[in-house]
């Protein structure tokens, strides 16, 4: 992808980003699923990276990983020995090329996921893609810009971390927000540590307690940690708990369960 790809008024987010006030009330607002149903079972999809659901290039769609494992049908009912996209039934790409030149169409048609996804590889310099974080970061304010609320996490840890802008912990807190707000746990959970960090407690069990909600154990872990410091009540890691198991039972599903026992690295989602 050349610059020319990018839209260039998007590096003015790059320097001086003029941050507006969020409120707490919205902040701290239980924020809808980042991605939703599976769009083939229907079930509430899981919150655990790489291994809970998968984005495909060639459709566009994030399916579970019950979906991907299960196996696909023809028209006739016969079960399809080359393995092919289980949503628009398209063969999976057996090549890195091929793989990017399906994002490339991808970002072609708005897809702030695929926008995301190249940014990524841009920032590590994996799959064919030279490190630049400039172009990271402008792929990424692009899909922010679209709605994807993922990519404004990865913008906030760039500026946390100085990748390819100065360190700005007001910015990556900022960013961290926006990211939250869309759904985006992780940046929930960095929000709570955030505050964990600079002494306010009532603040990061409100992080904690919203991303337990949306499924991320390592919040449970934290809430727990405070109960064992004094610092959560009884009641707060019993609700923790309560709030986690009714994340665990909107996405449980016999086949989910079926491919995490197949192969765990792969497939398992909780």
């Amino acid at each position: 992808m050349s610059t020319s790809d990018v839209d260039g008024s998007l590096c003015e987010h790059l320097d001086g980003c003029k941050l507006g006030k969020i409120s707490d009330e919205d902040l701290f607002k239980q924020p809808p699923p980042l991605y939703g149903d599976c769009p083939i079972c229907f079930i509430r999809m899981p919150s655990l990276n790489s291994t809970g659901y998968k984005y495909h290039t060639c459709c566009g769609k994030t399916i579970c990983s019950g979906c991907c494992y299960a196996p696909v049908y023809d028209d006739q009912g016969n079960e399809v020995k080359e393995k092919k996209c289980p949503f628009c039934r398209i063969p999976v790409p057996y090549t890195v090329e091929e793989g990017n030149k399906r994002l490339k169409k991808r970002v072609e048609k708005e897809d702030p996921i695929a926008m995301h996804n190249i940014g990524v590889f841009y920032r590590d310099g994996k799959h064919g893609y030279p490190q630049d974080y400039t172009k990271a970061l402008e792929l990424w304010h692009r899909a922010a810009e679209l709605g994807y609320a993922k990519a404004y996490g990865s913008i906030g840890f760039a500026y946390e971390n100085g990748r390819g802008v100065e360190i700005d912990k007001r910015k990556a807190n900022h960013y961290y927000e926006l990211s939250a707000m869309g759904g985006e746990v992780i940046a929930r959970y960095n929000l709570g540590n955030n505050e964990k960090t600079a002494g306010n407690i009532d603040r990061a069990l409100k992080h904690y307690m919203i991303a337990v909600r949306s499924g991320y154990n390592k919040s449970l872990e934290k809430i727990k940690e405070f109960y064992t410091n004094g610092h959560a009540t009884k009641d707060d890691y019993t609700k923790a708990l309560r709030l986690y198991q009714e994340y665990l039972g909107e996405i449980k599903s016999v086949q989910r369960d079926e491919a995490a026992a197949f192969d765990s690295e792969r497939y398992r989602y909780y």
